[in-house]
């Protein structure tokens, strides 16, 4: 028999055995890829630190390399890139605890000092709107509105004591407290490395590639790398932008419509901004749902207000700050998120959009060779 007759039969042979070992035994492959995939939780969170600073940590790498090349110290400008993006980082998150948040509690307080108020309005605007379509309400009297928001406290503060309750026992019998500390710990670890390892571990990865994988394939590959990289990088920072910039203005004018709640509306928003496509929505009737306990006129007033507000961030101010787009068609990016969504829940959701437009661009570059080799 020929060798490479030979040759084919036992890598037939090989997978054959390979597919029957899979499928037999797949509980515990995917057993252990679950707990591979735990143990290194702190390097995919590290890279993921990584990949949202690079931006920022190359910015302040142009800008210290220009600095330090003429005094002869240019190998300084890496570490001084590493050390700005985490400080910059640091204040961030400083500012967003030392401003934001008390706010936010403030206002969630002052809602809840304000329930039974909120509640009695309610329900005249219940009597009214029955009373308009000749609707029996007599039920409406028999709701005693004290009893019923002792009730709703009593209920938030049972919530808020079990999660407490419940944080405290874990932290006492299961050490989780201290595994996220350690696992926050190294995946910070881990990014610092990759930042500053950028320059030697990028064309590392690259030479492996090359060398083990043919040339055609490995330039493949490092195409859809560079394409995801590109794709995931535009949809991160023009999400957060959007989100910070969304949010800002909305508590801005939230300050002429309901002043008490603007920081708490504008946090709303913002974070809802992060979730494409559905998060907008959400997020309105969440906060309008807040303001017309307060006034019907008030909710009416901030829906049309957020309505303009995202027609001119989202055709004015977003393509002006991001610059390009992930392009996909909203179709596309609307059945990305339903997928997405089910399948891995929240991580989905953010994660779909930028995934699929990957693929809509690999599909769309496919398609336009294949017609060009046609002549169609």
């Amino acid at each position: 028999m020929e060798k490479k007759k030979l040759q084919s039969i036992l890598a037939i042979i090989a997978f054959a055995a390979g597919l029957m070992l899979v499928v037999l035994r797949l509980d515990a492959l995917l057993d252990f890829a679950g707990r591979l995939l735990g143990l290194l939780r702190p390097v995919y969170l590290g890279f993921a630190l990584a990949f949202v600073l690079n931006r920022p940590c190359q910015a302040f790498y142009r800008l210290y390399d220009r600095g330090l090349r003429h005094l002869g110290a240019s190998r300084l400008s890496r570490p001084l890139a590493v050390v700005s993006s985490y400080l910059l980082l640091i204040a961030v998150l400083g500012v967003l605890i030392s401003f934001v948040v008390p706010k936010v509690v403030e206002s969630g307080q002052l809602f809840a000092a304000s329930l039974s108020g909120y509640l009695y309005n309610l329900r005249e605007m219940a009597e009214k709107l029955f009373t308009y379509l000749h609707v029996d309400a007599d039920f409406l009297n028999r709701i005693q509105i004290p009893e019923l928001t002792t009730y709703l406290k009593s209920a938030l503060e049972g919530l808020a004591q079990g999660v407490s309750n419940t944080v405290l026992s874990v932290v006492a019998f299961t050490g989780t407290l201290i595994s996220a500390l350690v696992t926050g710990l190294m995946s910070v670890i881990f990014s610092i490395y990759m930042l500053s390892g950028r320059e030697t571990l990028l064309p590392q990865c690259r030479r492996v590639l090359r060398a083990y994988v043919p040339a055609k394939a490995a330039d493949a590959v490092l195409d859809v790398v560079h394409l995801t990289a590109a794709t995931f990088t535009n949809f991160v920072s023009g999400q957060l932008i959007e989100a910070c910039i969304l949010g800002g203005l909305c508590a801005a004018g939230m300050l002429f419509i309901q002043a008490d709640y603007a920081p708490l509306i504008g946090v709303i928003i913002g974070a809802s901004a992060l979730v494409p496509v559905a998060g907008a929505y959400v997020g309105a009737v969440l906060a309008a749902f807040l303001l017309v306990m307060v006034s019907p006129v008030k909710a009416v007033i901030f829906l049309v207000f957020l309505a303009i507000l995202q027609q001119i961030e989202g055709n004015v101010i977003y393509p002006r700050v991001v610059g390009t787009s992930i392009g996909l068609p909203g179709i596309w990016v609307l059945t990305a998120v339903t997928v997405g969504g089910g399948l891995f829940g929240l991580p989905g959701v953010l994660l779909s959009v930028p995934a699929a437009s990957v693929l809509y661009t690999l599909l769309k570059q496919d398609v336009r060779r294949r017609l060009a080799r046609s002549g169609s």
